[in-house]
């Protein structure tokens, strides 16, 4: 009798545990009863258990608890098309959070959240599509993509009700050129920068020649002006000392051939090495022959 009130005490408590459940914050549960989800009698709608504790038939209902909270989907960058025929990477992302959590189970294999990313991204990715095959790139870059994450945030929204999943917002990123792209504009900015680089060369050694041309012919004018006013100066310097020449020999004829006579002596014989050879009666030493001493 012990033995058999201790076993239906065991199952007891067996039972209430395996009735009692719970659900945490952040969670939302559903309860599935042979593989469909238990939903409300009068409203056909599924049953969504809020945080607490709950309770539920043993080993024929089981509990399913799915994240409730805001997720981010943050994807790698993909390749888009625009309205040009050209191709774009666009890297993005996405914020969702289930808002039917039946659906949800249901469509993601048991609340698969990779799964349901995965679906997610094909959506939100058709979409974005959609947009950037409408408008050129120009338009993308320059004021549309509000607009574009606008119509973007509106179909994935749209599509992804099928899922369960509400989409809170779609953002770009980030809209980059494939690399091939993005090489052969950087060679032709290159290309351009260095042209336009060679002009401004060209147009500067063109300005440099000029200059040195016209610094030249300046420098030219100058010299010569300067050799022309040297010139002049000399041969007024010349005609002054003529001039002092010619009235001092006017003055004393005979003293200033003595002087000129004695500066031809100081010249000739500067070293004290030199030797003349002179006619006797050469007027070179007239002054010599005729001085006379005096005391």
């Amino acid at each position: 009798m012990k033995n058999f009130i201790a076993v239906l005490v065991i199952v007891a408590v067996v039972l209430g545990f395996s009735s009692i459940f719970v659900v945490k914050e952040g969670q939302r549960a559903i309860v599935v009863q042979f593989g469909k989800v238990l939903r409300d009698a009068d409203t056909g709608e599924a049953t969504v258990y809020t945080p607490g504790l709950h309770f539920k038939l043993p080993f024929i209902e089981d509990v399913k608890r799915l994240d409730a909270r805001f997720k981010t989907l943050d994807g790698n960058p993909d390749r888009f098309v625009t309205s040009e025929k050209k191709d774009l990477i666009v890297d993005t992302y996405v914020k969702w959070r289930i808002s039917d959590f039946a659906t949800y189970y249901l469509s993601t294999n048991g609340g698969n959240q990779a799964q349901a990313e995965a679906l997610l991204t094909r959506r939100v990715s058709s979409g974005l599509r959609a947009e950037f095959g409408s408008r050129t790139i120009k338009e993308i870059v320059s004021g549309e993509r509000d607009n574009l994450m606008r119509e973007a945030l509106i179909r994935g929204a749209d599509s992804a009700q099928e899922l369960g999943i509400e989409v809170i917002d779609v953002r770009v990123m980030q809209i980059n050129l494939p690399t091939e792209v993005s090489q052969s504009i950087f060679q032709r900015m290159r290309a351009e920068r260095q042209a336009v680089a060679m002009e401004h060369r060209s147009e500067g050694r063109e300005q440099a020649e000029f200059i040195r041309a016209d610094v030249d012919a300046r420098v030219t004018v100058m010299l010569a002006d300067a050799e022309r006013e040297s010139r002049e100066l000399r041969g007024q310097g010349d005609a002054a000392a003529a001039g002092i020449y010619a009235d001092a020999y006017s003055k004393d004829p005979e003293f200033f051939s003595f002087i000129r006579s004695l500066q031809a002596y100081e010249k000739s014989f500067a070293t004290g090495n030199d030797v003349l050879v002179l006619e006797p009666e050469s007027d070179f030493f007239k002054y010599l022959k005729n001085s006379t001493a005096t005391n």
